[in-house]
């Protein structure tokens, strides 16, 4: 077994036996999710997001890939594609990290610290500057609306991209638009 793959599996039990509920995708150790409650003293305090990793052949050495499932209200996080701007996670990544780092220290610092000066999510930034009760009040709504406990296992509400399609849907039209097959 290669140092990464053995890094890879040692800091993937670690964060199992961390408490945290950690779903495997498939049988690698490439791609998993994992259930992280918002952190205490903060507007998401009682919700729970779904995170998606993925961890690249080089992880330890590259970071990992974070992004949250479910829907959050924050200026560093994309509201449609879940994706996270954490300069510690995209950046400033060291093999020192592991991923109980980034469940126990690097989330919920963004969550407790947003920085509206560099979002990914520019109307969330801008309410926060703008109006700060509004823009808590919205992120509590978010969370009463998308990060409740009980849904954290429950499909999404609209489809992904990655889900099969129906013979209906496969079966497009593509014919007319290629023409006719030559005799």
């Amino acid at each position: 077994m290669s140092s990464p793959s053995k890094r890879r599996e040692m800091d993937l039990m670690k964060l199992m036996m961390s408490d945290y509920k950690v779903e495997m995708v498939n049988d690698g150790m490439q791609e998993f999710y994992v259930d992280f409650h918002g952190p205490n003293d903060s507007l998401y305090q009682g919700g729970v997001w779904r995170v998606r990793v993925e961890l690249p052949d080089a992880y330890p050495y590259k970071s990992p890939s974070i992004g949250f499932v479910n829907k959050m209200y924050h200026p560093n996080v994309d509201e449609m594609s879940g994706s996270v701007c954490l300069d510690v996670i995209n950046q400033t990544w060291s093999p020192m990290f592991d991923l109980v780092n980034v469940f126990e220290v690097f989330l919920p610092q963004l969550l407790l610290y947003p920085n509206p000066s560099d979002p990914l999510n520019g109307e969330a930034a801008a309410l926060m500057m703008r109006d700060r009760p509004a823009y808590e009040q919205k992120v509590k709504e978010y969370c009463q609306r998308y990060a409740k406990p009980e849904d954290i296992g429950a499909p999404p509400e609209d489809k992904s991209s990655d889900e099969e399609l129906t013979e209906d849907e496969y079966d497009s039209s593509d014919e007319a638009v290629v023409g006719n097959p030559d005799p």
